[in-house]
């Protein structure tokens, strides 16, 4: 079977798949993109989400056969590079908003799902997209890095830490 995930076609051996295997570990056990967490296998917390064509998707629950050839997976590792980390990533450090970060990847792959179709979410739009658990409490400072990031995707000047968008 052949994926494309984070703009590169993968191969995952047959003997090690089945169309049955949730994609979580595909990614993580076959093509060891180990950012993408296991947090509760019922798609309830998050940890998982990755992006199939463009959408947020719970990885924990998705059939690795559910997958359509030519799909574009992307991981946390996809999102961007260290050179250049997506507006996201910038904000999640200057509002610092991780604490524990297990939940981390899978809030800012789901941040930027919201993000490629909305650049100007509110408050409701990020809580009804952003449904992700957090252990730690973090959301009202992951809401305002989603609002920083937004910002800064538009091409406006980002807001202090802090300070209201």
């Amino acid at each position: 079977m052949k994926l494309t995930v984070n703009r590169e076609v993968r191969d995952l051996p047959d003997d090690r798949v089945d169309p049955q295997m949730p994609l979580l570990w595909a990614l993580r056990d076959v093509l060891e993109l180990t950012g993408t967490k296991y947090g509760c296998g019922i798609a309830a917390c998050g940890a998982c989400t990755v992006h199939v064509d463009g959408q947020a998707r719970r990885s924990c629950v998705t059939p690795l056969g559910s997958v359509q050839a030519g799909q574009a997976i992307r991981t946390i590792e996809g999102l961007a590079d260290a050179a250049q980390p997506h507006p996201l990533q910038r904000a999640w450090v200057l509002h610092q908003v991780p604490q524990c970060g297990y939940c981390q990847s899978g809030m800012l792959m789901a941040a930027a799902a919201l993000l490629q179709a909305n650049r100007r979410p509110s408050d409701a739009d990020i809580d009804a997209a952003v449904t992700n658990l957090c252990r730690c409490g973090s959301y009202p400072r992951v809401r305002e890095a989603i609002k920083t990031a937004a910002a800064a995707l538009r091409g406006e000047s980002a807001p202090a830490a802090g300070v209201q968008p």
